[in-house]
Formats: C-alpha cells, structure tokens, sequence
C-alpha cells in the first residue's frame, strides 16, 4: 500500500474500518465529525490530505440520513483541502430500495444518492450486494459492487450438510440468481423459490413453494433483513411445507424495531449476516440466533487493487473461489 493513502472512518463502520486499516497496515485518519444542536453535522479532517488518495468507510444504516450526509460532508470536505482522489466505500446503500416509481408520484432515491455522491466530488464507489443491480448504472463514475454471498456459502460450507439433504431457497422470484449463486457454491445444491402473492398491502392470497422441501436442511439466502416480517414468514412457510431445519443468510442486517425478538420466536436456526450494518453490544444481548461474518478482507483487497491500480476483477475471482477469509467477526 503506497504512503499516499488515507483511510477515515466516519461513524456508522468505525469497527470494519478498523479491520480494514489493519489489513492494509494502516493507520486510520484523524478525522472531527460534530453533530450539533439544531442537527447540522461537520466533519472535518484533522490531517493533511492534499495530494492524497483517501478512502471514506461507512455505511448508511440508520439513522440512514443522518448517515449519508455525513459522507456528502466529509466529501466535501476533502475536496475544498484538495485530496487528489476521493473513493467513497459504502458497505450498505442506503435508500437502495428506493430503485423504481412503484407508483405514480413516487421518487427514485438510489438515483438521487448517486446524483449527490457525484456532485459532491466522490471519485469511484465501493458497494456491498446493491438491493437492485441497476442501481450500478445510476453512476457517472467508477463503482465496484461486491457480493458477500461467498462468504456466507463458505461458512454453511463448513457445517458439513449433506448435499442430498440440502435446498437454497429464494424468498421470492427476484433472489433467483442470488440463490442460485450460493447453490453453486454449495456443490449445486438443489434451489426453491417461496411464492407469496399480495393483493392487497398486509393480506397473503396464496403461498407456496416451489421445489421440494419436504424433510430438507433450508438455507434462505437474501440482501437484506429489516423487520423481519417476510422473512420469519418464509420460515413458517417453510416449516409448514416439511423442511426439517431452516438457516438464513442475509447481507446487510439492518434488524429494525422487534426484528430479533421476531427472529428469536421464529423456527429460524442461525441467521448469518455481514459486518456491512454493525451489530451492536445492545442488539447482541437480544439474540441468540445471529452471527456475524465480517466483509474486511474481501473489502482491503479491494481497496488495495484500487490503489495500487491493479485488477479488481481478480479480487471478485479470488473471492468467488474462496481463496480469501471468512472468519466470524470477534467483535
């Protein structure tokens, strides 16, 4: 890693950005980040960046707001003190589910998100499993995508279930190719889809499943988890059509209001996320069902390509052939 490089933590990644600044033999940058009375934030950097390529980690999880502007800030921030290049590493995207008009009147955010990193003078993006892949194509500018869905198969991998005992499900027919993804990992594991059809918002006319379940080892494999509504209903779906036991593996655990305690109740075995979301002491205290994976290797390698201009493509490859860790987060 060239001298040049800066890495700043803002508040939402401090953690995985410690991880990452170690990896990379780092130190991490000193950065002021105020948050006043009336709710106006300041970041400001506490040391010299002219000339420099820096890196800013974080996450814009809830308060998903709060969060982002401090990354445009920062951004900013780092512009006026005449940084040479600004790369903006964004585990979680916040706003991502907001890619498309469902409705007339409706905006389509993950655009203006790009639109505002852009203008703001970020140089290139780094993102983690993207809600919609198109999103990608909101950019003007350099942004790499990951997938933390290898090291989620590496780590169901190392549980040893037999192949015949074993079904990847989709909870729905858009995570088909997500699902798919992780079957091929798991040595070709069969695949399900779970069919729910709403015709009205809250109310489930018909729910099924597509694929056979019947006496199975489950793993559900999706992006995010926030209420945990569809998936402990995916889980009941599940149960109820003859799988004998049900691991899930999500991305980015957001686990907003009851999500756990649902989680808890559920007939969910383990629930396996990424680090892309902190999962604090508090949330910790309430489940006894989640683990946490963490996205720092994968994400100093990526960095380190970056910086070094060397490909990227070979970290994906590398990554996709399970050459890089997967260790279970000690935090």
């Amino acid at each position: 890693m060239v001298k040049e490089t800066v890495l700043f933590a803002l508040t939402s990644s401090t953690d995985l950005a410690a991880k990452i600044a170690k990896n990379l033999g780092l130190t991490l940058g000193r950065i002021k980040v105020d948050h006043f009375a009336d709710g106006e934030i300041m970041v400001t950097p506490q040391e010299t960046v002219r000339g420099r390529s820096v890196f800013i980690i974080q996450s814009t999880c809830p308060p998903v707001t709060e969060h982002l502007m401090e990354v445009l800030v920062c951004i900013d921030a780092l512009k006026r003190a005449s940084a040479a290049e600004i790369n903006v590493i964004m585990p979680y995207y916040g706003y991502a589910r907001q890619d498309r008009k469902a409705d007339a009147h409706q905006p389509i955010t993950a655009k203006l998100v790009a639109n505002l990193l852009q203008v703001a003078g970020a140089h290139r993006v780094v993102t983690v499993d993207l809600h919609a892949a198109q999103i990608q194509g909101y950019f003007d500018i350099p942004i790499d995508d990951l997938t933390a869905v290898p090291i989620l198969g590496r780590y169901m991998l190392d549980k040893n279930i037999p192949c015949e005992e074993l079904v990847v499900v989709s909870p729905d027919h858009g995570g088909v190719v997500r699902a798919r993804r992780l079957a091929t990992i798991m040595k070709n594991a069969p695949i399900a889809i779970i069919d729910k059809r709403r015709p009205r918002p809250n109310e489930v006319e018909a729910q099924n499943v597509i694929g056979d379940v019947q006496g199975k080892i489950c793993v559900i494999v999706d992006d995010i988890c926030d209420t945990a509504g569809s998936l402990c209903a995916a889980a009941k779906i599940l149960k109820d059509h003859g799988a004998r036991d049900i691991y899930v593996g999500i991305t980015h655990g957001v686990f907003s209001r009851d999500a756990l305690e649902k989680i808890e109740a559920s007939p969910i075995k383990e629930v396996v996320i990424s680090d892309t979301i902190p999962l604090d002491v508090e949330q910790r205290k309430r489940t006894t069902k989640v683990t946490c994976l963490t996205m720092a290797d994968v994400l100093s390698e990526t960095i380190d390509a970056i910086q070094n201009h060397t490909s990227v493509s070979r970290v994906y490859d590398r990554y996709n052939e399970h050459e890089l860790s997967s260790g279970q987060d000690d935090a």
